[in-house]
């Protein structure tokens, strides 16, 4: 099955993660249930191990804390091992090409991380590659941080479906992009509000919408932060400036100002809603720091939460 961000779901016996898109409905609320179940269950010896003798590779171009570490403690907590692999220390760097790369790495390893910068990189790597690829991130995608999203938000209000979630800032962003696919495939629904020029890529939001019109889910983008919060279950942020965008700092500080998620924001969604942020979180910058450590914040089972869905992505694709 082609998707859209031009990876393979099933290729020659192997499935990649490419995008959130590469997983139908069923297979997303799939994952939810499973990370759920394996949360419950403690990691040591008297654990299931489905992943004992696996190993992973982790090829990171890009910082990273909780896509890291994650993904290195649930293969060790499923019985497997990881192996980091920085970008700048491969032979990549001397000119060896991608498709030479994987197809060695396919003889060592089991599955393969990549965090790197365009997608088109990473559909490269996925190409050639023997061995399941997932993103770990791009500057389109980050399909495994808007799963454990979603496990978050399940696990606080007991379902998905019908639930609205108001993302502010900026909507040019990974987590945005993997946000609207995946709140399309669960039946949520989903109002973005960014200033003009920083809204979501138009191909992404017409093939969640489409997506969406199965499940029942609206995606809709506004101006106004205060309209996009009202009546919101969740307000999402993330940060301003993301990486490789440095150079756009002070332009977008001004621009994205208004958008910070602060009491007032709250305030006008409601008793009802909690805040998300993805982090790294920059204090008073797009979301203060009263609401980020304030009782409505339900960032830190966020974080958490990465590990358990981590767990639940090797062993489908594992």
């Amino acid at each position: 099955m082609r998707t859209p961000a031009g990876g393979d779901l099933l290729r020659m016996g192997k499935r990649d993660l490419l995008a959130l898109s590469d997983l139908t409905s069923a297979e997303v609320r799939g994952l939810l249930r499973r990370a759920a179940v394996l949360k419950k269950r403690p990691a040591g010896s008297g654990a299931r191990m489905p992943l004992r003798g696996r190993t992973l590779g982790l090829l990171f171009e890009k910082a990273s804390t909780r896509t890291r570490l994650s993904f290195e403690a649930a293969m060790v907590q499923m019985g497997g091992q990881a192996i980091f692999l920085a970008g700048d220390a491969l032979q990549l760097q001397r000119g060896e090409s991608i498709e030479d790369t994987a197809r060695v790495i396919s003889r060592y390893l089991d599955g393969l991380v990549v965090r790197t910068f365009g997608q088109e990189t990473l559909v490269k790597w996925a190409r050639f590659a023997r061995v399941p690829v997932i993103n770990g991130l791009t500057d389109s995608h980050h399909p495994c941080q808007a799963l454990g999203d979603l496990l978050t938000i399940r696990e606080r209000f007991g379902r998905l479906k019908g639930l609205k979630l108001a993302y502010v800032g900026d909507g040019h962003n990974n987590v945005a992009h993997s946000l609207l696919e995946g709140t399309a495939r669960v039946g949520m629904h989903m109002r973005i509000a960014s200033p003009e020029g920083y809204g979501p890529d138009a191909g992404i939001l017409r093939a969640a919408r489409q997506a969406g019109r199965r499940t029942g889910a609206r995606l809709e983008l506004v101006r106004d932060p205060t309209r996009a919060v009202a009546e919101a279950d969740v307000i999402y942020t993330d940060v301003w400036v993301s990486m490789g965008k440095e150079g756009e700092a002070r332009r977008r500080m001004r621009a994205l100002k208004p958008y910070q998620v602060n009491d007032r924001l709250l305030d006008a969604a409601g008793q009802q809603a909690v805040v998300m942020h993805c982090l790294p979180a920059y204090r008073d910058r797009e979301i203060s720091a009263a609401v980020l450590d304030g009782p409505r914040s339900i960032v830190w089972d966020q974080a958490e939460n990465r590990l358990h869905i981590q767990k639940a992505i090797l062993e489908l694709l594992l």
